[in-house]
C-alpha cells in the first residue's frame, strides 16, 4: 500500500507544483506511430535481456532457448510493471526455472538481473561524475547518510555470515553461487557477450526514453537529454514503488530543473516513458494469456496420462475406450 501512495501520490503532488497541463497535452501527443516505436523498442530490449539470459543459463550448463527466454522475458517485465517492488516478475521466472536439487536455473536469472542492473548502475554513475551541475542538484547530505548506512549494514552482514554458525549455510551458498557467477559472466565465452547484449538493452531504454521527451514536446539536444533521461532511468532502479513510478517523475523534474530546462517537461517526459514503457511490455499479456489458456490442457491431458487403462495393450484399451459410453 505504501509503495502504491507514493507512486500515485508524488507524481500527483508535482503535477499540483507545476502544473498538469503538460501532463495531459503530452499524454495527448502519443499518437498510433508511437505506440508502434514504442513496441519496437520494447522488443529490442526484451530479446537482447532474454539473448543475455540465455547467455549466462549456458554458461552454468543449462539449455535455454532464445524463443523460450524472451516469452518469459515478456512476461516478467510486464509483471514487473504491474507489481509492487518492480522484481516480482523476476522472482516468477527463477521459479518457473528452478529444479529440486539444482539451484542453477534460479541462480541464472538472479545474475542475469543482476549483470543487467550493474551495466544501468555504472553508467548513471560516470553520467552524474561526468555532469557536476547534475550531480550537485542530486546529490545532497541525505544521500551520503544513505549510503553510508547501506555500507555499515552490508560490512555487519558480511561479518555475521563469516563468522556465525547460522550462517554456515549462507556460505556454502554463496560459495556455489560465486562459482555460477564465475562460470556465468567471468568467462571469456561470457563476459562480452552479456556486456553487449546489457548495452543494446540499456540503449533501447534511453531511446524509449528520448522518444517520451519528444512526444513531451523537449526539443533539447540529444547530448543534453541523454544524461537527463539516463538518470531519470537510474531512479527506477530502487525498488520503492509500481513500476517505478514516483521516484522516476521527481528525479526528472530535479533533473530537467538542474540544467535549466522546464521541470513540468521533465515531469511530463517521466509520465509520458511510463505509458509508453507498459504499452511496450504489453505482448507479455499474450504471453500470460498462453498460460492461462494451457494450464486446463495441461491438467487434461496429464489426468488422460494418469487413467489406468493407459497401462493396457492397445487393443485392450480400445475396447474400453468404446465400451465406456455404452455403460
Amino acid at each position: 500500500m505504501l509503495r502504491l501512495v507514493v507512486g500515485l501520490g508524488i507524481p500527483a503532488l508535482l503535477a499540483v507544483r507545476l502544473g498538469a497541463g503538460g501532463v495531459v497535452e503530452a499524454l495527448a501527443a502519443i499518437t498510433w506511430p508511437t505506440v508502434a516505436a514504442a513496441l519496437a523498442l520494447g522488443a529490442v530490449t526484451t530479446v537482447a535481456g532474454a539473448a543475455r539470459w540465455c547467455v549466462v543459463a549456458r554458461g552454468v550448463g543449462l539449455e535455454l532457448s532464445l524463443r523460450d527466454a524472451t516469452a518469459d522475458a515478456y512476461r516478467a517485465t510486464l509483471l514487473n510493471s504491474l507489481l509492487p517492488a518492480g522484481v516480482l516478475g523476476d522472482v516468477h521466472r527463477a521459479v518457473r526455472h528452478h529444479r529440486p536439487g539444482d539451484p542453477r536455473g534460479a541462480r541464472a536469472v538472479v545474475i542475469e538481473r543482476v549483470a543487467g542492473q550493474v551495466v544501468v548502475v555504472t553508467v548513471g554513475v560516470v553520467v552524474l561524475v561526468a555532469s557536476p551541475a547534475l550531480l550537485h542538484s542530486l546529490v545532497g547530505p541525505g544521500l551520503g547518510v544513505l549510503v553510508g548506512a547501506v555500507a555499515v549494514a552490508a560490512l555487519a552482514a558480511g561479518v555475521w555470515i563469516a563468522t556465525s554458525r547460522r550462517g554456515a549455510r549462507i556460505r556454502v551458498a554463496l560459495v556455489a553461487a560465486l562459482g555460477d557467477v564465475r562460470e556465468g559472466l567471468g568467462r571469456v565465452r561470457t563476459a562480452p557477450a552479456v556486456l553487449l547484449f546489457s548495452l543494446v538493452a540499456l540503449a533501447g531504454l534511453l531511446a524509449l526514453f528520448v522518444l517520451a521527451a519528444r512526444v513531451a514536446g523537449v526539443g533539447a539536444p540529444l547530448g543534453q537529454l541523454l544524461p537527463l533521461v539516463m538518470v531519470a532511468l537510474l531512479a527506477m532502479s530502487v525498488p520503492l514503488t509500481v513500476g517505478g513510478w514516483g521516484p522516476r517523475e521527481a528525479v526528472a523534474a530535479v533533473a530537467f530543473a538542474a540544467v535549466g530546462l522546464d521541470p513540468g517537461h521533465g515531469l511530463a517526459t517521466a509520465v509520458v516513458y511510463g505509458v509508453l514503457a507498459l504499452i511496450s511490455c504489453l505482448p507479455g499479456g499474450l504471453v500470460l494469456l498462453a498460460d492461462a489458456v494451457g494450464r486446463p490442457n495441461a491438467r487434461r491431458l496429464a489426468g488422460f496420462a494418469a487413467l489406468p487403462w493407459r497401462t493396457c495393450s492397445p487393443s485392450s484399451a480400445t475396447v474400453r475406450v468404446r465400451a465406456t459410453p455404452a455403460g
